[in-house]
């Protein structure tokens, strides 16, 4: 071990004797999905290289803009938003915001002036991918899910890497420039012992912990299926609860649920301390996200996966089956929660045995140094550049 990283430091600094501080340009954001493996990949390279200097490019109006000044990193925005499956006037303005984006990422990219660009999915990807190709700059892409993302698919043909956590996805990306390397996952995602978990929240250690977790931007059907259940949840089940709402769903249900009576609910816009609600968890139900897929394996806990139905070729339902698959978790469709989410949670959360075997299973499919085996790749391809 000791070896490795004295060559892997040997190895940087000899690069960067030979081409100066590596200049980072990462694009990335819409969902936390996108921008936390960017963030991830962003830390394993700082790691190793600490004089590289790193540029992200996202939008104003998405998570990203806050998110990631607060990892130390600077972010830069374009105008470009995603496309509307119906007709509506952002799709209208769709033409005027790409070629505005473009524009925008190549005065980006010439100012910068990076040595690489990393896209990892979501609106910014493209037109910064896209300018990156076009002035021969090397770009690498990281797919998150089993089904690539339609900016991924696109870029595709200009990359000259591709780094992806399902197998499944070389079905739609050129296979020769895939490496399987899993989802990266923030560095500070782990989980924590369970007896400080259960202080963070002041949760009392004989009774079970759900956790509920919508993705950064909550998930409507979850919401709805916890407002309904709440009561039983809480005082039938007696369950201690964790429920991460989303930012724009919170205002709403602490109108419409009284908290007061309910002492063991965290009800939560967002959860900073991940490794927390993950350590005082015993049983997790989530959308089937890759970020998701990734940072439950990583803590090794079980899961119900309701994946999104309201996703791109449904790739959610793909991501939860590999997990199912392999006895790391249950999928339940949305339009059957009203029927069997209070009995599968109620009787999973408590049949240790199955959530013994679940958390194994877990951990099987943990690959928790996705994020440096990307970095190796990078410098292994710039090292033979000079």
């Amino acid at each position: 071990m000791i070896a490795t990283v004295a060559k892997d430091i040997s190895s940087t600094d000899t690069l960067t004797a030979a081409v100066g501080p590596l200049r980072v340009l990462m694009a990335a954001g819409g969902t936390g999905g996108h921008v936390y493996p960017a963030i991830a990949i962003a830390d394993a390279i700082k790691k190793t290289s600490p004089n590289a200097d790193f540029l992200f490019v996202g939008t104003r109006d998405r998570m990203e803009w806050e998110t990631v000044p607060k990892y130390g990193y600077q972010i830069k925005s374009i105008w470009i938003s995603g496309i509307h499956r119906r007709l509506t006037i952002q799709n209208l303005l769709f033409p005027i915001k790409l070629i505005t984006s473009i524009i925008q990422s190549f005065s980006i990219v010439k100012s910068f002036n990076p040595d690489i660009v990393i896209a990892c999915g979501g609106f910014a990807s493209g037109p910064i991918g896209w300018v990156a190709a076009k002035l021969g700059i090397p770009l690498f892409l990281q797919e998150q899910n089993s089904y690539p993302g339609l900016t991924n698919r696109l870029l595709a043909k200009h990359a000259t890497a591709i780094f992806t956590t399902f197998d499944d996805a070389k079905q739609y990306l050129p296979e020769e420039k895939i490496t399987l390397t899993g989802n990266p996952v923030r560095g500070q995602v782990k989980s924590l012992d369970k007896a400080s978990a259960l202080e963070k929240f002041d949760f009392s250690i004989d009774r079970p912990v759900l956790l509920i977790i919508g993705g950064s931007g909550g998930a409507k059907g979850l919401n709805d299926i916890m407002s309904s259940e709440i009561d039983r949840l809480h005082n039938e089940a007696n369950l201690q609860i964790i429920w991460q709402c989303g930012p724009k769903y919170y205002d709403g249900l602490t109108d419409q649920i009284d908290l007061q009576k309910y002492p063991n609910l965290r009800l939560m816009a967002y959860i900073d301390d991940m490794s927390a609600a993950y350590g005082a968890s015993d049983l997790v139900v989530a959308r089937a996200g890759a970020g998701t897929f990734s940072e439950l394996a990583t803590t090794e806990k079980p899961a119900i996966m309701v994946p999104s139905p309201y996703v791109a070729e449904d790739h959610q339902t793909t991501n939860a089956q590999s997990l199912v698959g392999a006895g790391a978790a249950k999928l339940l469709k949305e339009s059957t929660l009203d029927e069997f989410f209070y009995s599968t949670v109620t009787e999973l959360i408590r049949n240790e045995e199955e959530l013994n075997k679940m958390s194994s299973a877990m951990k099987l499919l943990a690959k928790p140094n996705a994020a440096e085996e990307i970095k190796n790749e990078i410098f292994s391809f710039l090292e033979k550049q000079n």
